[in-house]
């Protein structure tokens, strides 16, 4: 159980993920050691997947009329309404 391998209760654990407490250096640090990956990536790994998916949004509308772009704002815009209502 990594909560066990980073050395702090379940929940605890369960409030870092949940966000609902504060991360502390020295746990952050075991969770890198633990998961065997870079403090950056746990601290940076949702910057870089919005990075890279606005991206890609870039090179999909590089290729659209002004007509495709508008039309897929306006799907965009729709579904963010949708979400917002239903998560």
């Amino acid at each position: 159980m990594l909560a066990e391998k980073v050395g702090i209760s379940v929940t605890h654990m369960s409030h870092i993920e949940t966000g609902n407490t504060k991360l502390g250096l020295p746990v952050l640090v075991a969770l890198s050691i633990v998961l065997e990956v870079q403090v950056d990536d746990l601290l940076f790994d949702q910057i870089k997947g919005r990075q890279i998916a606005i991206h890609e949004l870039d090179n999909l509308l590089s290729s659209c009329t002004d007509s495709q772009i508008r039309i897929i704002l306006d799907i965009i815009k729709a579904t963010k309404i949708s979400l917002d209502k239903h998560i």
